[in-house]
């Protein structure tokens, strides 16, 4: 049979690009066939159209392309198991997925009772023998008998949409309860004169965000900018780089390699550029970045679309793609003599023990900002964040004062923020500095 080009309509007039591009619409479970093949060696291949055809009697099938290498030796298999992957294998899926000679290199298997593998980890197997393989299109229709089978792990299964792997998000009758989040708000009001002292002298907007699992939380916002914003108390912005450096930067290894981690398929030299930016927020004690060819809005909806639980693969594209464009814009030198149009200031507010669980946030900049008065809102941002810091420590000592000898963690809830005196406001710096 001869193929039409890979994106030329076929004989019926659809053009491949949009089938796929529709079909893609459709969420599939995915799975992987194994088998032994001829030479004794363990075969495996994903696959994304299994299904079920027949209880009476038990048939399954799957539909592999006809020009497939690896399906060419599992059909030479004398049966072949289904294994229905779980919402964590997707590492094991992307693995099998690829053209490579070592698939089964430290996966762990056993064998079903016909010999063909089972993995570790799989929701269920399912062993069958070859009923009928019968060619369709450019693929073939694989029908199998089941001959054994088992459900190894019930939980949630693996699943294929729009190009991409995801999970299902089951509903939930109470509430999540995330004590970081409610933590953050406490913490918040210690430095609400602040955030309105900051806003007004600046005229731009001052927030504080929480660090709250993998995402920073807005949990207090003061505007002081005439300029709309679209961030909305309880907006998250995940903490994947160069997203949340200030947060990072405080952290040990293991904290820092799985924040780099946290955009898959990263390359070494990218993730090289995050390690610099890191190391550059840990130096000058505060996040910097500039606005880029993207807009606010278009900012704000990839960012809200990626952080949803509703998040699709075109979501987690778009806002990729705007991060790789983007990363560049992070930690810039800032010369006295020049001008810039700023994205944020962001600066770390240390509790005790140097623990950072929140930051002052500087937005909605006007444009064309010259080098040392960056310079000075930098400084100002970081006082404000200092005043901050001093009463936490403060309030952490109260705390274990009252405690009678018991000592009370600092992250647990704060008393209220007026218990405090609040002193003055820093204003603004008298004497302009360069940014370090």
């Amino acid at each position: 049979m001869t193929k039409p080009p890979q994106d030329q309509p076929a004989a019926g007039g659809v053009e491949p690009r949009h089938f796929r591009e529709t079909l893609g619409h459709y969420p599939t479970g995915v799975v992987i066939v194994t088998g032994i093949g001829a030479a004794g060696e363990p075969v495996g291949m994903v696959v994304g159209s299994f299904t079920s055809v027949s209880l009476h009697p038990p048939l399954v099938a799957f539909l592999p392309q006809r020009d497939s290498g690896t399906f060419a030796r599992l059909r030479d298999a004398s049966s072949f198991c289904v294994n229905v992957l779980a919402a964590d294998q997707e590492a094991l899926c992307r693995r099998f997925a690829q053209h490579r000679d070592d698939k089964f290199e430290d996966v762990r298997w056993h064998p079903a009772p016909g010999g063909a593998p089972i993995l570790d980890g799989a929701v269920a197997w399912i062993e069958c023998g070859y009923e009928s393989v019968v060619e369709a299109g450019d693929h073939y229709v694989v029908i199998g008998r089941v001959t054994d089978m088992d459900v190894l792990r019930p939980t949630l299964p693996l699943l294929f949409f729009q190009g991409g792997y995801g999970r299902f998000t089951l509903p939930s009758l109470l509430a999540q309860v995330e004590p970081d989040l409610i933590q953050g708000i406490r913490l918040a009001e210690v430095a609400r004169d602040q955030l309105e002292a900051v806003a007004a002298d600046l005229e731009a907007d001052c927030s504080v965000t929480a660090c709250v699992g993998e995402d920073a939380v807005f949990v207090a916002l003061a505007s002081g900018s005439a300029r709309p914003s679209r961030i909305s108390l309880g907006f998250r912005v995940p903490l994947v780089p160069p997203l949340g450096a200030v947060y990072i930067s405080h952290s040990g290894s293991v904290a820092v390699n799985e924040w780099l981690h946290r955009l898959p398929e990263t390359d070494e030299a990218t993730r090289a550029a995050y390690v610099g930016q890191l190391e550059r927020v840990r130096e000058r004690g505060y996040s910097l970045s500039l606005r880029g060819t993207h807009d606010d809005r278009e900012l704000f909806e990839a960012v809200r679309d990626y952080s949803s639980v509703d998040r699709l693969p075109e979501h987690e594209r778009r806002f990729k793609a705007i991060i790789q464009e983007t990363a560049a814009l992070y930690e810039p030198d800032i010369e006295p003599g020049g001008s810039y149009d700023l994205h944020s200031i962001v600066v770390p507010v240390e509790g005790p023990m140097q623990q950072v669980q929140i930051a002052l946030r500087l937005s909605n900049i006007p444009r064309g900002i010259g080098g040392r008065e960056v310079a000075r809102w930098v400084e100002c941002l970081k006082q404000a964040a200092a005043v901050v810091s001093a009463r936490l420590i403060e309030l952490d000592g109260l705390r274990d004062e009252e405690s009678d000898g018991l000592s009370t963690p600092w992250h647990e809830p704060l008393a209220v923020a007026s218990s405090m005196p609040k002193g003055e406001a820093h204003p603004m710096p008298d004497t302009p500095r360069e940014t370090p």
